[in-house]
């Protein structure tokens, strides 16, 4: 599939394999369709330059390295943007980091801390900032928890760990729990996303990533999320909100390594349901996205941006001006990254609970120590044995950790 659309020959400026346009004395139009351009050529789109026509291909896959490039891109925007307030909290960071030697000889015994006051959430913010992929926020409901060591005297954390309100709409999902729009406009306060998972150097190269995968689906984590939303109710028909039976999780590279097949008492915690379609933002990057809002400013149309709107205002404001510009705006959102999705059912009867086919949730009685203890066994024990990764972890001092 291709799309055509007029345009005006320019310069293409190639700088360290990352294609640049120069913007200098372009219209506001201009601007947008330079910058369109300019990131779906660095995503391996094939452009074909005519006399008075472009044409734009997509790649039938983006392979991984695609998707880390992208990425890293609008990463390194967030990053700028935020470099002042990073450097003031690197130290704060540091801090609270284990010496790899120390870890060595730690028993590793996690706690779930749930980030409550101002350091707790500048904490988990400068160590978001350590992953690959952009940092963002989701809007509703959010638990956002560190994961410390108390085997070591300064519990320094493991890693980090996120819960926020469910995408309304993910038909791969929907089809996998069985709803219908009304079903699940009830019932999808009872699930939650995990958008952020991961492991904190030097536990990162003990797995650690597998040992907050694991804890997430424990009696424990349940807990926290009902005593957050214990006597909230529904808006619409006043119904207690604080059973999670199930959470969804989803991986930009396929099949992810972290979450396949990792198992507990012969129950599969992390069940892959499918993909998604694979509309989205995130192969855009913010700059573009900056031009486009600046862009419909300038022919006074207003996209309203309020409170809770999140993902669904960046695709409003890149269907409006993609539209404009001559872009097909199904066609320019469609082609983003496909996802792999996840899911962990807390409870053995979560698809009667989520179509009102049950009333009372019939829980795994997954432990924290139960967890813990697995993890070390399958995992742990045989990477502490490994002289690569004894080396990675011994190598590694708090005073090296940077974003």
């Amino acid at each position: 599939m291709s799309l055509k659309f007029e345009f005006a020959e320019e310069t293409i400026l190639q700088k360290k394999e990352v294609v640049e346009f120069s913007l200098k004395g372009k219209s506001p139009k201009q601007r947008v369709k330079l910058l369109i351009l300019r990131d779906l050529m660095n995503l391996n789109w094939d452009i074909k330059f005519g006399k008075k026509k472009i044409e734009v291909f997509p790649p039938e896959t983006y392979d991984k390295e695609t998707i880390k490039q992208a990425m890293s891109i609008k990463r390194n925007e967030i990053i700028q943007e935020n470099r002042e307030w990073i450097n003031k909290n690197i130290e704060f960071a540091r801090n609270n980091l284990a010496n790899g030697y120390d870890v060595m000889c730690s028993e590793i015994d996690p706690i779930i801390e749930v980030c409550e006051n101002q350091k707790q959430k500048d904490l988990f913010r400068i160590f978001r900032y350590y992953w690959s992929s952009p940092y963002s926020d989701y809007v509703g409901r959010r638990i956002k928890l560190l994961i410390r060591d108390r085997g070591l005297p300064n519990k320094p954390v493991i890693g980090i760990a996120a819960l926020g309100s469910p995408i309304i709409h993910i038909p791969e999902r929907d089809e996998f729990i069985g709803w219908d729009k009304e079903t699940r406009t009830k019932n999808l306060i009872y699930t939650m996303d995990a958008f952020v998972i991961g492991a904190l150097p030097p536990y990162n190269y003990l797995l650690g990533g597998k040992l907050i995968s694991l804890l997430l689906a424990s009696n424990e984590v349940r807990k926290i999320y009902r005593n957050k939303y214990k006597g909230k109710v529904t808006i619409i028909d006043k119904r207690v909100a604080n059973s999670l039976v199930g959470i969804f999780t989803t991986s930009l590279y396929g099949k992810s390594s972290q979450y396949n097949r990792l198992k507990y008492q012969d129950n599969l915690l992390y069940n892959h349901i499918g993909h998604t379609k694979g509309y989205g933002t995130l192969h855009l990057s913010k700059e573009t996205i900056q031009e486009m809002v600046k862009f419909l400013k300038s022919k006074n149309i207003d996209v309203n941006h309020r409170f809770g709107d999140g993902p669904s205002w960046v695709m409003r404001v890149i269907s409006t001006a993609g539209e404009l510009v001559g872009f097909d705006s199904d066609f320019l959102l469609k082609h983003s990254f496909k996802r792999s999705i996840y899911f962990v059912p807390l409870a053995k009867n979560f698809r009667e609970v989520l179509n009102d086919e049950a009333k009372r949730p019939k829980y795994y009685n997954y432990t924290k120590k139960e967890l813990v203890n697995y993890w070390k066994e399958r995992w742990f024990e045989n990477r502490k044995k490994n002289p690569d990764v004894i080396a990675n972890v011994i190598e590694f001092n708090p005073s090296d950790f940077t974003i």
